[in-house]
């Protein structure tokens, strides 16, 4: 194994002449589009997250940045976009819900991923439920319901995360977001 040895910075004869340049922080970085042709190649499960803004009406939009964060307490850590109702409402109000789709509900995810569609009618077609309040997709792959445990800003972003007050799993299987399109598991074969 080879020895690690740090040595320490040097500026950069390109560089600002300051001592402590760090090139790895700062340098600008890749451009824009070469990391979302990174971030495309991430494949994730899509989900819809829901919340009730301030007059009680329900809100979403179709997130594909979910993971799971910790089993106990259980938390879920979501990524939304810094603009969006859904992340406005769900900070006022302190709640949300999460709704994995299963593969035959891209049409619901199109709908929520809408920015010109009103948060009312992406409800319309899609059987809705209330648990604790909040709006779950029934029909779901599976479903959870949780209280905002910290929400911060990264980036056009905002990290969110939420402690699971509720769960319901159901059969099915997820629908999947990759290479900017969705995605369904391949049907296993048996020999």
């Amino acid at each position: 194994m080879a020895d690690l040895t740090l040595v320490p910075r040097q500026p950069r004869p390109d560089g600002p002449s300051t001592a402590g340049w760090d090139t790895l922080r700062d340098e600008p970085g890749p451009d824009t589009v070469r990391c979302l042709g990174l971030y495309a190649k991430l494949t994730a499960g899509v989900t819809v997250v829901t919340a009730l803004d301030g007059t009680g009406q329900p809100t979403g939009m179709t997130v594909s940045a979910l993971t799971s964060l910790s089993a106990r307490p259980p938390l879920v850590l979501a990524c939304l976009r810094g603009t969006s109702r859904t992340l406005t409402a769900l900070k006022q109000q302190g709640a949300f819900a999460v709704s994995l789709l299963t593969d035959h509900q891209r049409s619901v995810a199109e709908l929520f991923a809408d920015t010109s569609v009103p948060p009312a009618r992406r409800f319309e077609n899609s059987p809705v439920r209330r648990v604790l309040g909040l709006p779950v997709l029934a029909d779901a792959l599976a479903w959870s319901v949780c209280l905002v445990e910290d929400v911060r800003p990264y980036g056009d972003h905002h990290a969110v995360v939420g402690r699971v007050m509720a769960v319901e799993v159901n059969g099915g299987r997820p629908l999947l977001w990759h290479d900017r399109a969705f995605h369904a598991l391949p049907t296993a074969t048996t020999d």
